[in-house]
């Protein structure tokens, strides 16, 4: 619930937004405090930037470690061309790098990732699929129920139809699509 509201506040929308634009802001309330007030209460009003400040160093860490659209296509084109095997193997170790144990699996769900006494459930074995719909997604979320897991994450390279990200967010099941694929195989020879 508090991500959720972080990500409703403007506050989330600047994380999400190019880092310069919270330092515009930051800067604007910089430049009205000096302009505006009086030289006793400038501290006052330029401890308002503060806040935008922050989110404009968090925003451009992010944006930093982020892979570029070129990385990303590259890896979304090397991973559509792999066979299943070198495909998982590479994912797991993604995972294994990331500090999960990983389990593989059969079923709805291709693998099993622990890290901290927590379980997510993965599955990867449709990531090729030009447009993923719900049955695939309900497959996963009916192994997630099976084990328990706390987590599921839906590996699509494709479209994902509406109807199966409706689904998703209704049952908390996040998808990872070629950004997020980029950044977990990081560094990782294919």
């Amino acid at each position: 619930m508090k991500l959720k509201a972080l990500n409703d506040s403007v506050f989330g929308a600047l994380l999400r937004s190019p880092w310069w634009i919270s330092a515009g802001i930051a800067l604007v309330f910089v430049v009205g405090a000096i302009s505006a007030l009086p030289p006793t209460y400038w501290a006052v009003g330029v401890f308002g930037s503060v806040p935008f400040a922050v989110i404009a160093i968090l925003a451009a860490w992010r944006q930093l470690r982020a892979p570029s659209a070129s990385q990303v296509e590259t890896v979304a084109a090397a991973m559509a061309g792999m066979p299943w095997s070198a495909f998982a193997g590479a994912v797991q170790a993604g995972f294994e790098r990331d500090g999960c144990q990983v389990e593989r699996l059969s079923g709805g769900a291709d693998f099993a990732l622990t890290k901290g006494g927590h379980v997510a459930l993965v599955s990867a074995k449709r990531w090729k699929a030009a447009r993923t719909g719900v049955e695939p997604v309900r497959e996963l979320q009916a192994a997630r129920e099976r084990r328990g897991a706390r987590e599921a994450i839906y590996i699509a390279l494709g479209d994902i139809s509406p109807s199966a990200r409706d689904y998703a967010a209704k049952n908390g099941i996040a998808f990872m699509t070629a950004p997020e694929l980029a950044k977990l195989l990081r560094g990782l020879k294919a």
